[in-house]
């Protein structure tokens, strides 16, 4: 029975869970120019209709639209206009100048319902926006809720452990969350071509939207960029709508980080809770899903160098700069700028503050620590005591290491404009971000850009434009931009001495290093703007969607379990009635099948066959015309004992490496596999990974050993599992055997042994007797089974075969496979065997058997 997270919101939230007003009016689905709407457009969003006269257009879609808006006092009309700072207008710097940038969001004001269809339509013809107009109770639990009171907190790896310290999961809040999502994929859904334009969606408030969209358009190009930190999986899975979430993600193209570590943490996450692997292809990380490779950015966003320098020459911030050396004159200012919440580390940055002081008396009076406070973006408990203790230790030390004329911090809490930060910026020696947890965090990238300066900030500060530049930075380990900056002094900011002293050596240390640390960070900030980012983005989504158009696609799944399949355009669900006419109208008939996963479920703990098993290959196994093969890589013990009831049954066990053509004859062994020396050298080996890793085991075989690693912890059994496929690859580099790596599993076998060979050594004895199969069917589900699809393929295009037989290779589950047809589980494969084994007519056997013998063959 499913969970209640996965109910079917795809169709809930356009029923009665929530209030939710129709868009007042249908937008036409494609702009051409900006500001001129057609509906009838040559560049209709019609599947049929070619496109290729459109500009190329990029859909943003995000929480809040880079706009700020304001009522008129004369006409009471809204005005809008750009947010200059907003990092989403400024990503349009990295599309080429023909591209339209469209986007989708919510404004910053409420818009009442008798104004919101003139509002949408200025927005769209002046500022090519898309509004969506959540109802503001929607809003507030959708935001304000499930956004500022679960996701946010538990990215931060914060997590509910009691009333005080965050609320518990609250599924009202996750239904506004999804309903949310629906209004901005409908909004999407109204401008969309959905055969050319790119969807970009931004952090963590549209987590789920990329599933409303995927649903409409299987070909959708769609990435998705975090903003936020991803949580490691053993804080993550928490969370009641985990899978959800994930599934969300993954029905994009493309997915960002800021950092590996982020990236690592989503990719755990995918493994232990949805048991996908991961990849790295010539440098790119991919996920295979259900047939599309969805693949992982590693990117942290950049500044806009034009938009620091530009607010650097206005005239209002050299006026403000001369003001701030007369205030501090003869000290040494450190700088933080932080929005006020509890994991910025404020209060910890001032007790460091405090701790400096105190350990460096000689430093009292000529530093003092400029704290700005961003207005908090919340209204919790938690802002209020976080902002109480900020004031507290500013106080305490005030009063202690201060005087009528000197106070060692300085506390700013009040909207600061830009032209201020960025004076202050231009004048810190040293700026600190001693955040215990934050997604980037871009003060460090401005306070390098301010500090390199402009000519006229130059002539404001009283300096030479060839004098060297110098900037410090101290930050936390924990924050975003951290790995890029390896000039910085990295911190704990846990650790308050460890704090206090890096800021100690970051006002002591000689101008020399400082300007070459500057130097070093300065480079790195100006090549890695934020039009790099946005332009770096685009082309690998390009790359990502390159193969939508090459294969066949459909949905599976109900609600937010919904995803696609994409598979080859040739591979096709083999069809019970197409088969068995095939069957009925052949008289030598090769039927190879795979035995685990195939005959019996991969997860089924009694592993023998069921009795409707073996009566139906009983029966295909009646048939003179038929020669049945079970290819299994199980041993020859266990498969004589469960199939013994099909007596004319041929058994391939360990891989071939014994087979047998019916119960009555003996069983033969592979010459090629006679050295079985290696098996002192790798059971050894792998008994110190079993010891090692907790959960695995070693499964020995007479021809093989195994080890499997299904029970151990994903992340570390599929570590430990390439650390022994490399071990062992390297101690057997002059033995006859092969190291493979299969679905939890390293197995070693002889060399020249392979279900592969097993299905050309039967068809060429069947050839060579003088009875050339005119049908062969091969069933199997894992990557051992490749070999038989490739071989059966490769076997029958024999010249000496005088007609070229029927072949029904067949994989189970869609996935990827040489393989031409599917079926999708042990279920579909029981159904087809089934009617084959209706279709045989029971005859006495006349046909003379052939019995296959490796040494002849050999």
């Amino acid at each position: 029975m499913a969970s209640r997270s996965c109910a079917n919101f795809l169709h809930l939230v356009s029923g009665d869970l929530l209030d939710i007003p129709q868009t007042p009016r249908a937008l036409p689905r494609v702009m051409t120019v900006p500001g001129i709407i057609s509906d009838m457009d040559s560049c209709s969003s019609d599947s049929d209709a070619t496109s290729s006269g459109c500009r190329e257009r990029k859909i943003i879609v995000t929480n809040m639209l880079p706009l700020h808006a304001k009522r008129d006092g004369e006409t009471s009309k809204w005005r809008f206009s750009w947010d200059e700072d907003a990092l989403l207008l400024h990503l349009k710097d990295g599309f080429s100048p023909e591209t339209e940038v469209v986007y989708v969001g919510s404004l910053k004001v409420d818009i009442d319902a008798n104004e919101q269809e003139e509002v949408a339509q200025k927005l769209l013809e002046d500022f090519n926006c898309v509004p969506t107009f959540l109802p503001n109770d929607l809003q507030k639990k959708f935001y304000l809720g499930f956004c500022k009171q679960h996701l946010w907190p538990l990215f931060h790896y914060m997590l509910p452990m009691c009333p005080d310290h965050g609320d518990r999961f609250d599924r009202i809040l996750w239904q506004a969350y999804v309903s949310a999502n629906k209004i901005f994929a409908d909004k999407v859904m109204e401008v969309i071509n959905p055969d050319d334009d790119y969807v970009w969606i931004h952090d963590y408030h549209l987590m789920v939207l990329p599933t409303f969209l995927r649903k409409h358009f299987h070909r959708i190009k769609l990435g998705f960029f975090l903003h936020s930190p991803f949580p490691s999986s053993e804080i993550y899975r928490t969370l009641p709508v985990r899978d959800e979430i994930l599934r969300g993600l993954l029905n994009c193209d493309l997915i960002g980080f800021h950092t590996f570590d982020y990236a690592r943490h989503f990719l755990s996450c995918c493994s232990r809770m949805l048991g996908l692997d991961y990849e790295s292809k010539r440098g790119h990380i991919g996920l295979d899903y259900f047939g599309r490779t969805v693949f992982i950015k590693i990117l942290p966003v950049g500044v806009h160098m034009g938009r620091l320098e530009s607010v650097l020459n206005l005239a209002s911030t050299a006026a403000k700069v001369k003001e701030i050396q007369k205030q501090f004159e003869g000290k040494k200012m450190i700088l933080g700028i932080d929005d006020m919440d509890i994991f910025k580390g404020i209060s910890l940055k001032l007790l460091a503050m405090e701790q400096l002081l105190q350990q460096h008396p000689g430093l009292q009076g000529k530093i003092v620590l400029v704290q700005i406070v961003n207005p908090a973006r919340g209204f919790g408990k938690d802002v209020q005591e976080a902002k109480k203790e900020t004031y507290m230790t500013a106080k305490k030390i005030n009063d202690v290491y201060g005087s009528p004329k000197y106070q060692p911090v300085v506390l700013i809490d009040r909207p600061v404009p830009r032209y201020e930060k960025s004076a202050y910026y231009a004048l810190a020696e040293c700026c600190i971000v001693n955040a215990v947890r934050d997604g980037m965090n871009l003060v460090p990238y401005k306070y390098i850009v301010c500090r390199q300066g402009t000519p006229i900030m130059d002539e404001a500060l009283g300096v030479k434009p060839e004098s060297p530049r110098t900037s410090m930075l101290v930050v936390s380990e924990f924050i975003g931009c951290s790995p890029s900056l390896s000039g910085a002094i990295r911190v704990n900011p846990w650790d308050i001495d460890a704090v206090a002293e890096a800021l100690n050596t970051a006002i002591t240390m000689p101008e020399s290093e400082k300007q070459l640390r500057h130097e070093k960070h300065y480079r790195y900030v100006s090549t890695h703007d934020v039009a790099y980012w946005a332009r770096s983005f685009a082309m690998d989504l390009d790359r990502a969607c390159q193969d939508h158009f090459s294969k066949r696609c459909w949905g599976i799944g109900f609600g937010l379990s919904f995803r696609v399949v994409s598979l080859s355009p040739s591979f096709r669900r083999l069809s019970t009635d197409h088969i068995v006419s095939a069957y009925k109208r052949t008289n030598r008939r090769a039927i190879f099948l795979d035995y685990d996963g195939t005959l019996v479920p991969e997860a089924s703990i009694i592993k023998s066959p069921s009795p409707e098993v073996i009566s139906v290959i009983k029966t295909l196994c009646d048939d003179p015309k038929n020669t049945v093969f079970i290819v299994s890589g199980r041993g020859r013990t266990s498969l004589s004992e469960w199939l013994a009831p099909c007596e004319k049954l041929g058994i391939a066990a360990e891989h071939g490496y014994f087979i047998r053509w019916s119960k009555d004859s003996e069983w033969e062994t592979s010459p090629v596999g006679v050295d079985l020396e290696w098996k002192n050298i790798v059971e050894p080996i792998m008994r110190l990974y079993r010891e090692a890793t907790d959960g695995s085991s070693i499964e020995p075989k007479e021809s093989a050993l195994v080890w499997h690693h299904q029970d151990a912890d994903p992340d570390f059994g599929s570590c430990q599992a390439k650390e022994l496929l490399d071990h062992l690859e390297s101690v057997l580099a002059n033995e006859p055997a092969v190291v493979n790596r299969g679905q939890h599993i390293v197995e070693v076998k002889p060399q020249g042994v392979s279900k592969g060979l097993v299905a050309e050594k039967v068809l060429s004895r069947m050839v060579n007797g003088g009875e050339p199969p005119d049908f062969v069917m091969c069933v199997g589900d894992d990557k051992s089974d490749e070999d038989m699809f490739q071989s059966i393929l490769t076997s029958v295009s024999n010249p000496s075969l005088p007609v070229a037989p029927e072949i029904f290779a067949c994989t189970v589950g869609r996935k990827p496979s040489k393989a031409k047809y599917y079926l999708d589980d042990t279920a579909d494969v029981l159904k087809l065997l089934k009617g084959l084994a209706n279709a045989t007519i029971s005859k006495p056997r006349c046909l003379p058997r052939i019995q296959v013998s490796f040494e002849s063959n050999a």
